[in-house]
This record gives C-alpha cells, structure tokens and sequence, in this order.
C-alpha cells in the first residue's frame, strides 16, 4: 500500500483519546484512523510502567499489522510509561505523544499561576517534570490528579452533578489561588471541559487542551515524510478495543456524536 494511503493509527487507555481522534479528523479529512481503545484495563493512572507498556504493545502490534504510517498515544499516562520503549523499539516508525501543555500555558498566564488537572502517572513521569522545569520555572504550578474523571468520561456522566463536585474539589482551590490557565493532562478530560466552566463561572480563566498541538504535530510529521492522504482519498474510520463488543459500540458511537457536533 503506497503510504499516503495507510491509516494513522490513534491509542488511548479508552475513550478519552476520541479529543485527540476528532482534532486530527477535524485537521486532516482524508486521512484513514484507526482508534484503539483498550477499555478493558483502563484507567492507566495507577498502572505500573509494566502493565501499561505490555497494553500499549498490543494496540501497536495491532496498527503494524495494519500498516499505519504513524502512531499516535493519545494517552498522557500510556506516554509517559512507554513512549521512550517504543521509540527504541521502532526507530523507524512515527510516534507522536502527548504531554501537558505546560509551555503555552505559563508563557499565556498573566498571574503566573498555572493549574494542572492529570493522572498520577503523568504527573510523576520524567516528561512533565523536564517540561515543566524547561517551560515553566517562573511561573507557580498547581497541580491535582483528576481522581474519578476518567470513570465519569467512560461511563457517560460528563455533564453531570456527580460530575460538578467531583471537579469542583480539584480547581476550586486552583482558582482561589490565582490561577488563570487551567491544563488538561489527560485526553479523557476535554470531555469535562464543559462542567470544568461551569466550576470556572465567569473568572478569566483560559482551559488548556493540546489535542489540537497533538493534531498539527501529527500533520507535520507526515508531511515531512510525503505520506498525507490525497484530497480525493476516500477515508474509513475503525473502532478497535481489547474490551467486548460493547464497548467498541460505545466507542463508535461517541466518535459519530463527535462528528455530528464538531465537524
């Protein structure tokens, strides 16, 4: 298959990694994706290294066999854990990560107070802390792991009351002590952002997501190489998952809402 024909490959512990799939759908029509969610181990937050890396090995092993031309971890802890591995491991293939948008956000902040919502995972890996130091060393990071949001993203409760407190315990203290940017670390969070401005109300505060940095970065890369899709190429869309059927309807589903909402 010639390359700008190959589908491009998208992994997330779940749905979460949908934020990223619909930037690069958004940024690139013509392009071919498979999505990957694993579901059934999610979340990664508190995985050991180990574990994730033996799941992120079977989604790649599933877009070789495919013969996607790159791969993206649309997962801030699946990053964090394995993306250095894979990259040894497969020098010659693409692999585009995620890390929190630490550097727009403190060069952006006018309180030079920045609050960052991630996994444990994310927030203790090498990635964020080396950003973080390189990025951000004058301005006051606040961060918080976003304990039960991703259980309130796969199992559909976004938008919910449940929700609102669950968010409130986490930025409210953000808030109150100056922050004016508020980072979303994990692709499953973009889905809260509505409920996140609901917590925000009407202080100038800007949300952080770096899905669509994650698409353009997805988009250079392969122009680069020469392998974007020809305009006329007739895209197709998959949903894989190690869960059940199920889940890869659910999958589906809410990436077809994605599409009826957003493009």
């Amino acid at each position: 298959m010639e390359h700008c024909c190959r589908p491009i490959g998208v992994f997330d512990s779940g749905m979460g990694g949908l934020s990223v799939w619909r930037e690069i759908v958004k940024l690139m029509p013509a392009e071919s994706v498979i999505y990957y969610g694993d579901g059934k181990n999610c979340p990664y937050g508190d995985r050991s290294q180990t574990d994730v890396i033996k799941f992120v090995q079977e989604a790649v092993d599933l877009f070789i066999e495919r013969d996607c031309k790159a791969i993206v971890l649309a997962c801030n802890a699946a990053t964090a854990m394995s993306v250095d591995y894979l990259r040894h491991k497969y020098p010659d293939r693409i692999f585009v990560g995620m890390e929190p948008a630490v550097k727009p956000a403190a060069l952006n902040s006018q309180s030079g107070v920045i609050g960052i919502l991630a996994t444990k995972a994310t927030l203790e890996g090498s990635l964020f802390k080396e950003t973080s130091m390189k990025f951000a060393h004058n301005a006051k990071i606040l961060s918080c792991v976003g304990d039960g949001f991703v259980e309130l993203v796969e199992q559909g409760n976004e938008n919910s009351q449940m929700a609102f407190d669950i968010i409130s315990k986490c930025v409210e203290p953000m808030l109150q002590q100056g922050a004016d940017h508020i980072v979303l670390g994990c692709t499953h969070y973009p889905f809260l952002a509505e409920t996140i401005s609901r917590v925000i109300g009407d202080r100038n505060v800007k949300i952080v997501d770096p899905a669509p940095a994650v698409a353009l970065r997805t988009k250079s890369l392969l122009e680069q190489k020469g392998w974007l899709a020809n305009k006329d190429n007739k895209c197709e869309y998959l949903f894989c998952s190690a869960a059940d059927e199920s889940y890869k309807a659910k999958l589906k589903q809410k990436a077809l809402l994605l599409i009826d909402k957003y493009l």
